[in-house]
């Protein structure tokens, strides 16, 4: 049997052929593909049911709340401060986490930083 259901689910189009979702994202999502432990798959799949949401939404405001919590922590921002500090994350990532006006301090404190290390190395030069 061919259920041909076609609807929106958490920002995505899909249509339904059997048990094969051909689906086509929005702007601002990304499919990603990891593996979940069993029991954490059949605590959102209740959840789900019970809060009348999908899966991906459950997950979604799972990991969404833990980044919340994580990113009160004093030690998680500056972590983040120092991956950018090294290159590591862009400025807009950066801004995600720690806001546009401390993104912009640490963004002029680093340009401040690599004109001391610029001008050190020519002083070493001499």
């Amino acid at each position: 049997m061919i259920n041909n259901n076609r609807g929106r689910l958490e920002g995505q189009f899909y249509l339904a052929v059997g048990t094969l979702y051909v689906q086509r994202a929005t702007m601002g999502t990304t499919r990603v593909n990891f593996r979940i432990p069993d029991e954490l798959v059949e605590k959102a799949d209740v959840a789900a049911k019970i809060t009348h949401k999908n899966r991906t939404e459950i997950v979604t405001e799972a990991l969404r709340s833990y980044l919340d919590e994580i990113e009160d922590e004093d030690a998680f921002n500056e972590e983040i401060v120092e991956l950018y500090l090294e290159d590591e994350i862009s400025f807009d990532v950066l801004k995600t986490f720690i806001g546009r006006q401390d993104a912009e301090a640490v963004r002029t404190s680093k340009a401040v930083l690599d004109q001391g290390e610029d001008l050190a190395d020519e002083l070493a030069g001499l």
